[in-house]
């Protein structure tokens, strides 16, 4: 996947990300070594002469290019989120961080057939273009997608703002490919938005985890709860591919009491062992003041105001792990549909060059796994909402349903790899129970958001569908929904 991270931190010699990026200030401390493998070695040293000797095109055997080619196989093979980042890759991973960047808008992994859309992101040329999550591009300009790296992939997909691009989207249900031209932009992502709906009751969407999302927040919820009593809130996680793992932890610390479990990671290192909380101390950026500690301010109220959490397939990372914590201290219901399964924490290693100036390229690497208060592992599962919510009142879209447990080499459990099976396989069944693909389309928090319509009902004590009914008994439910709307 191509984005949790903790913040970035720059230090001289060590970033330290989650995502899909997280960064501590702290240095990785290394498991205890192990003699070298000199065959194996001798091995390696025995192809690269070969390549220098006798490979075609003498411009491709440069030893720097060569170097980063090994790099980058050796750390594609662990698992699908650790990777080498060239120069290019590296700065793109702080941009990622600041919220602001050119490109199309979308998050995206690698699959067999393509390039698979993990989440388009809210109000990017990808998103108005109608690209879905579950979508594979098959194309880039007429390029084939599964010929090249992720990496290669992204760059095609990026460039110059306003110069276009030519996509082929494989999607489900459609028996020819989609051919869509996008014009390329900046793209600057508002990670909180609010909107207020009847009864008092405050929808808030959060699109990806960032600096100032947990901050931001908090300043939406102040002004709702200056302005009126807050009577519920619908937080809305949908194709939230992640971020920051500080302000996720900042957004859990706004709805639950202070030094609460929000999540824990276990690897094979000390330092990869650890609980974070809800305290300033795991929220805060790096160099933030107490004084500034919005969150810290928050009145009691909102910890205490009902709560409806939206997540679907493409709730990932950051998104699982606010959606876990919230589900454990029972602190809200979690409707919608199981999430990704992104439960693995990367921590970037900056390669320091020979000359001793700044680190320009480094490795993600995995180190450990996410688990929820209660332990339960999010890698390759997911959260399983407590409530499950079709996309509309006729069901789901047509989609290709991949997850963390698809992608090749991700990491697994006999426990998680059976239990991943077993909701595949009821997801299936539901799937083909619907007679018709749904046809109404609509953008998170619109009047045609089915689903969170059904979260107000929810909250307001109403009876609820779940878009898994006859047909005709949806249809009728949903009209009476919008006549509602419109008085």
């Amino acid at each position: 996947m191509s984005k949790l991270f903790i913040p970035l931190v720059k230090t001289a010699l060590s970033v330290t990300l989650c995502t899909a990026l997280g960064l501590s200030g702290a240095q990785a401390q290394p498991a205890a070594k192990e003699p070298l493998p000199l065959q194996e070695i001798r091995q390696f040293t025995d192809v690269y002469s070969a390549i220098k000797a006798f490979y075609v095109d003498a411009d491709q055997t440069k030893d720097s290019l060569l170097l980063e080619n090994a790099l980058a196989g050796m750390l594609s093979g662990l698992d699908p989120h650790s990777a080498y980042l060239d120069k290019e890759a590296f700065e793109e991973m702080k941009e990622g961080t600041e919220g602001e960047f050119g490109g199309l808008g979308l998050e995206v992994t690698m699959d067999a057939s393509g390039v698979l859309v993990i989440a388009p992101i809210d109000d990017t040329p990808a998103a108005r273009a109608g690209i879905l999550a579950g979508d594979i591009i098959v194309k880039i300009d007429n390029q084939a997608t599964r010929a090249m790296s992720l990496s290669e992939n992204v760059k095609l997909m990026r460039g110059k703002p306003k110069t276009k691009i030519d996509l082929v989207i494989a999607r489900k249900g459609l028996d020819k490919p989609l051919e869509i031209t996008i014009t390329r932009d900046i793209i600057k992502v508002q990670s909180v938005k609010m909107k207020e709906l009847p009864d008092g009751i405050a929808y808030i969407r959060i699109s990806q985890f960032q600096e100032h999302t947990a901050n931001d927040l908090a300043k939406y919820l102040t002004a709702l709860n200056k302005k009126n009593h807050l009577k519920g809130l619908v937080l809305d996680l949908r194709n939230d591919p992640g971020g920051l793992l500080n302000a996720a932890i900042g957004v859990v610390s706004a709805f639950v009491d202070k030094d609460q479990i929000v999540v824990s990671t276990k690897g094979r290192t000390a330092d990869s062992n650890r609980e974070f909380k809800t305290r300033p101390a795991d929220y805060l950026n790096f160099g933030q003041k107490p004084s500034d500690d919005l969150v810290a301010k928050l009145p009691a109220q909102v910890k205490k105001v009902p709560m409806v959490v939206l997540i679907n397939a493409a709730s990932a990372s950051a998104s699982e792990i606010v959606s876990g914590a919230l589900q454990d201290h029972k602190r809200a219901t979690i409707m919608g549909q199981q999430s990704f399964g992104k439960g693995s924490v990367q921590t970037v290693l900056p390669l320091r060059p020979m000359d001793g100036s700044e680190p320009t390229t480094g490795i993600k690497l995995t180190t450990s796994r996410y688990y929820t208060p209660s332990g339960r592992s999010i890698q390759a599962t997911g959260i399983t909402p407590d409530i499950e919510i079709a996309d509309t009142a006729e069901g789901n879209y047509a989609s290709f349903n991949i997850r963390e447990a698809d992608l090749a080499h991700h990491l697994k459990s006999e426990e998680a790899k059976k239990e991943s099976e077993k909701k595949m396989n009821e997801a299936q069944k539901k799937e083909a129970k619907i007679e018709n693909q749904p046809k109404t389309r609509y953008f998170f928090g619109d009047d045609n958001d089915f689903q969170l319509q059904q979260a107000v009902h929810y909250l307001e004590g109403e009876k609820y569908l779940t878009g898994f009914e006859p047909i005709a008994e949806a249809k009728k439910t949903t009209e009476k929904a919008n006549k509602n709307n419109q008085k």
